[in-house]
């Protein structure tokens, strides 16, 4: 079965894809009958080099990304994976001659194709009068053993287009641009690994893998790679890489040591997310560093794919200061990435955290009473949540991920290790602002919409601020106040939305007569607990409006919501300790 594209036909799939990167980049233009894109300030490089190259597409941004000042003048690109056309590569010759540039570099990957028609091409024009060099680029480290066709040209053919861009735009000849840049290419290596195979438009996969297999040193167009490994982590998938690149029993070895500066290219070759990228980018300087490698530049991202290959490519080129001058040098090409002119080895990469406000110890009398209560009443809580984990887990799994017991849970052990390091303060500000904290570090939970570690940080962090001032009946009805406005401005619930904040605004509701002098905090308290407890039940007759279940079918939600039983859960639990305590 062919894998489905994204394509108007597969025959015209090459042509399209490069007049989407012209139609977009005003700065390039199409040769008319040809697959050919140009700058389009051609004639500002009358007297200098031009900068050919291509090879078939799919490898994008390869190589059309890549034209601009300070990289190429333009490229040829060939069919999905395929050589382009003589006659075209000739045609982009004889364009930017008539341009007035003083001659043609033909930078070329080493591929059989390639080589063919670009050469034939070179020779033709040279045929011509028109001064033509050609450096063919074989990067690939895979092989240990030589092959006749020699080394393949990977994703190091980027950073020659930078070297030799540099070197045209200072000015610098034909001649001496070919010599430098052929010279450069012998100092650099490449080994990819890919975790399954790509598929050209309109046919199956080139190659198959198990599920616990990946593919060693394979090449950009989907043909099978040196050898096939166990699927093991990125650190380890990463050392292996860069020790058969650089090992120098291997005849294809690029000799970095100890000691040596390198410029790093991790690069995607199609299909692999950007987490993973970052991860084995992070993998890459570690390991490299841990060797004494010193890493003057690190590019990450996607420079030449395979198409849809879920997989990387690691370059390694050694480079001194002159050689990396021309890697910094100015480019206006889209795909060449805005990396810092700083060496990446021996860089500050982290800060200092934050200092906390520092808070004076309350140790009267009354503070300790009132602390010891704080513990009575978060042991219950604690204890209750842990006692509804399976409950809320199968009420939560009505909406699809039925975790909201085990996410309770995770915060009730929070709770339980942080009391046994020590009393918890007797202020209540002090005491809500430090638990908004420990549930939001510790709590964990779902993404997208606010789940409960953030809607209870919401609560707990606004609720506080009214309690700094007071802590009589009428400044916690405040604090529950704001707590509720606090949940409602930025999660985005309301009442009868079938949340959480369904139970704490019934309470809340109750809670107001706290505000009226003389209010008795247990009668009222009680109250408040009845009704958050009849509107966690009344849940299962609503229909969600927020949160991850207002996307289920309230056919599906025939439940009360769990978060709104755990929020009246830990009301109750607070009321049986008040009581117990005569409070």
């Amino acid at each position: 079965m062919t894998s489905k594209k994204l394509v108007n036909s597969v025959a015209g799939c090459a042509d399209d894809a490069l007049a989407g990167l012209v139609a977009c980049n005003p700065s390039l233009q199409l040769l008319q009958g040809h697959r050919v894109a140009l700058r389009s300030d051609l004639d500002s490089l009358k007297g200098r080099v031009a900068l050919l190259s291509g090879g078939g597409s799919g490898h994008e941004p390869a190589h059309a990304g890549f034209i601009g000042k300070g990289m190429l003048t333009g490229v040829i690109a060939g069919a999905v994976f395929t050589s382009p056309a003589v006659g075209s590569i000739l045609a982009a010759i004889r364009a930017v001659a008539q341009a007035g540039t003083v001659g043609t570099l033909l930078i070329v990957k080493n591929y059989t194709g390639d080589r063919l028609n670009f050469g034939l091409a070179r020779e033709q024009a040279r045929a011509e009068g028109i001064p033509v060099e050609m450096v063919v680029v074989g990067d690939d480290s895979a092989f240990t053993v030589l092959k006749k066709a020699g080394r393949r040209g990977l994703c190091g053919t980027v950073l020659i287009h930078k070297v030799a861009g540099a070197l045209a735009e200072a000015g610098v000849g034909l001649e001496e641009i070919t010599d430098r840049v052929s010279v450069v290419a012998t100092a650099m290596g490449t080994l990819g690994v890919s975790l399954s195979s790509c598929s050209v438009p309109g046919s199956k996969p080139t190659f198959e893998l198990s599920a616990d297999e990946v593919e060693l040193g394979m090449g950009i167009h989907g043909e099978a790679g040196v050898r096939r490994i166990k699927m093991a982590t990125a650190d380890e998938i990463v050392a292996l890489m860069l020790d058969h690149m650089t090992s120098s029993s291997n005849v294809s070895h690029v000799p970095v040591q100890s000691g040596s500066s390198v410029v790093l290219m991790v690069n995607n070759l199609g299909g692999l997310s950007f987490l993973e990228l970052g991860i084995i980018a992070d993998a890459t300087v570690r390991s490299l560093e841990g060797r004494g490698v010193k890493i003057a530049r690190a590019l990450v991202g996607t420079f030449m794919s395979a198409l849809e290959m879920p997989g990387i490519s690691l370059t390694l080129l050694l480079v001194d200061e002159p050689l990396l001058e021309l890697i910094d040098a100015e480019t206006t090409a889209s795909a060449w990435p805005n990396v810092a002119r700083v060496w990446v080895t021996g860089r500050k990469r982290s800060r200092a955290a934050p200092t906390e406000p520092l808070v004076a110890p309350d140790s009267t009398t009354a503070a300790g009473a009132a602390s010891r209560q704080m513990v009575l009443v978060l042991e219950r809580v604690c204890t209750t949540l842990l006692g509804l984990e399976e409950r809320l887990n199968a009420l939560d799994r009505a909406a699809g991920d039925g975790d909201c017991g085990t996410t309770h849970s995770r915060a009730a052990r929070a709770i339980q290790g942080w009391l046994k390091e020590g009393p918890p303060p007797a202020s209540p500000a002090q005491l809500l602002s430090k638990l908004s904290f420990l549930l939001l570090e510790k709590m964990g939970g779902s993404s997208g919409a606010p789940g409960p570690p953030q809607l209870y940080g919401l609560f707990l962090t606004a609720a506080a601020q009214p309690l700094k001032a007071k802590t009589d009946l009428p400044a916690w009805s405040a604090a529950m106040d704001a707590g509720l406005e606090a949940m409602q401005k930025y999660g985005k619930a309301a009442p009868g939305d079938r949340t959480m904040l369904d139970s704490l605004w019934a309470a809340g509701q109750e809670l107001q007569a706290w505000k009226s002098p003389g209010a008795n905090l247990l009668q009222i308290l009680t109250k408040a607990v009845k009704s958050a407890e009849a509107a966690a039940e009344a849940t299962k007759n609503m229909e969600a409006g927020a949160g991850r279940a207002s996307y289920i079918s309230s056919a599906r939600l025939n439940q009360p919501d769990p978060g709104a039983v755990a929020a009246a859960a830990i009301l109750r639990a607070i009321l049986e300790v008040l009581q117990s305590q005569g409070v």
